[in-house]
């Protein structure tokens, strides 16, 4: 099994300056590598503190120049959001800049204020999504795009530089919602988890892509990358505190950004799964109980508890990959790093030994 580590630059409530948070992430960012980690990934996000990345492929592209090995992951790119042809052709320079080291990930996006600050309308993301993503994905294999869709009219132009070996094999998506995992199933390409609901669910809705891969396919789908915030410390005790406060911390960011209990998604179309959970974080104490179901699915606490709850995700969803986020809510970074090096050093060579190919939901 693969373990990657990501970096998401938060600042929740403009607490300090978006520089030093910049510097410190970075600074952890550096350690990937040395570490032992096999990938090193980022999110995009705009506008907002709740991250501050806001264009993964631009932050993928420097840690290409700094690293040596570790692939280059994108968490994801946000394809409504950009002009497609535009992303092949960063795609391809990534990987001619890495020696073919990036994994590819895509996604339709959430949050208002971003669709809003784009000029996108919200109920339009799914078709742009898989406009977007057929035209990526056919132009990298071929070498150049060419689409004429409802949203996208793109003249036959070449990519350049010309994508130099496929990217079949390392293609993901971000799918919360049952239908977006059809859609992944339909592209043929596969799935990047980042924990929002219980692993039991996403194994079930998995199991659905899974079946649709092979009918559409002809073969058995990637198996999944698995994403977590992660917190490790030798004291359980102080491993609980530091979760609850900063995991939890981090969830609260997830549902200002988000605003999740808004009743707009009622009106998107595409977005069914989050009017439901918007219904529910909008009774009495519900926003508590989510934190609480948030903690429960993230993977904190000591060494052992961390290898068994990676372990215990690898055998649900069929992960042969797990990436942790080391830093966020305003943490501070002495604590971070910490945790960060505990992991590497105890957690992660147990992780290394799991067999996350044949890994199969339960």
């Amino acid at each position: 099994m693969k373990v990657g580590g990501a970096v998401i630059f938060q600042n929740p409530l403009n607490a300090r300056s978006d520089y030093d948070v910049y510097k410190d992430d970075l600074r952890l960012g550096d350690l990937y590598e040395p570490l032992g980690f096999d990938s090193i990934w980022s999110v995009e996000h705009h506008f907002d503190d709740y991250t501050m990345c806001p264009d993964v492929l631009q932050f993928l592209s420097y840690y290409a120049g700094r690293t040596k090995k570790v692939q280059l992951g994108s968490m994801v790119v946000v394809l409504p959001w950009h002009d497609p042809i535009r992303v092949a052709e960063q795609v391809s320079v990534i990987d001619h800049q890495s020696d073919g080291r990036m994994l590819l990930g895509f996604g339709r996006g959430l949050a208002r204020i971003e669709f809003d600050g784009f000029r996108v309308k919200l109920d339009e993301s799914r078709e742009r999504f898989i406009e977007a993503a057929t035209m990526i994905i056919d132009g990298l294999e071929k070498g150049y795009c060419e689409f004429d869709g409802k949203y996208y009219q793109q003249p036959r132009r070449d990519i350049r530089p010309k994508p130099f070996k496929t990217f079949k094999g390392r293609t993901y998506a971000a799918a919360v919602s049952p239908e977006s995992s059809r859609i992944m199933a339909r592209l043929g390409i596969g799935i990047l988890i980042i924990p929002q609901k219980p692993w039991e669910a996403v194994a079930q809705e998995l199991n659905e892509y899974r079946t649709i891969y092979r009918q559409v396919n002809g073969g058995d789908p990637l198996p999944t990358i698995a994403a977590g915030w992660t917190f490790c410390d030798n004291s359980r005790e102080r491993a609980h505190d530091m979760a609850v406060k900063y995991i939890g911390g981090y969830w609260q960011t997830a549902l200002r950004h988000y605003e999740m209990a808004a009743d707009h998604f009622g009106k998107a179309k595409g977005y069914e799964y989050y009017e439901q959970m918007a219904k529910n974080l909008s009774s009495s104490g519900a926003k508590d109980a989510s934190v609480e179901y948030f903690l429960n699915l993230q993977v904190w606490g000591t060494p052992d508890d961390c290898i068994a709850k990676i372990d215990e995700i690898r055998q649900k969803v069929g992960a042969d990959h797990y990436t942790g986020v080391f830093s966020y809510a305003g943490m501070p970074i002495e604590d971070a790093e910490r945790s960060l090096r505990l992991f590497a050093a105890e957690v992660m060579p147990e992780v290394k030994k799991f067999n996350g190919v044949k890994a199969e939901a339960a």
